[in-house]
């Protein structure tokens, strides 16, 4: 399983950025997806889950409303597009596949500052 997230950077407060995750290894339609995150000295903080076909999605409160998870199943991708950024957004940001839930993957770091 490789799941390899990109499009992190460094943005300002109320700043958008879109995240990918592509994945390989697994059947990647078959399976539920998730975002996690850790901030700098935290733990890892559950972002948000997209089903196989892409039609139930859920988010963390602290995200809802400002963040959208969606899939391409043809491309084995998964994105997290984000909106109106706060600094507490920053942190590393992993794809995770139900298929092996305890992989983080290589992240994504996201810094929301001015």
């Amino acid at each position: 399983v490789q799941l390899q997230a990109s499009g992190g950077g460094l943005v300002q407060p109320g700043g958008s950025l879109r995240l990918s995750c592509v994945a390989s290894g697994f059947t990647f339609s078959s399976y539920a997806m998730m975002w996690r995150r850790q901030a700098p000295g935290k733990g890892i903080q559950w972002v948000s889950t997209i089903d196989t076909s892409g039609s139930t999605t859920s988010y963390a409160d602290s995200v809802k409303g400002r963040f959208t998870v969606s899939r391409d199943n043809a491309k084995n991708t998964l994105y997290l597009q984000m909106n109106s950024l706060k600094p507490e957004d920053t942190a590393v940001y992993y794809c995770v596949s139900a298929f092996s839930p305890g992989r983080l993957g290589q992240g994504t770091l996201v810094t929301v500052s001015s």
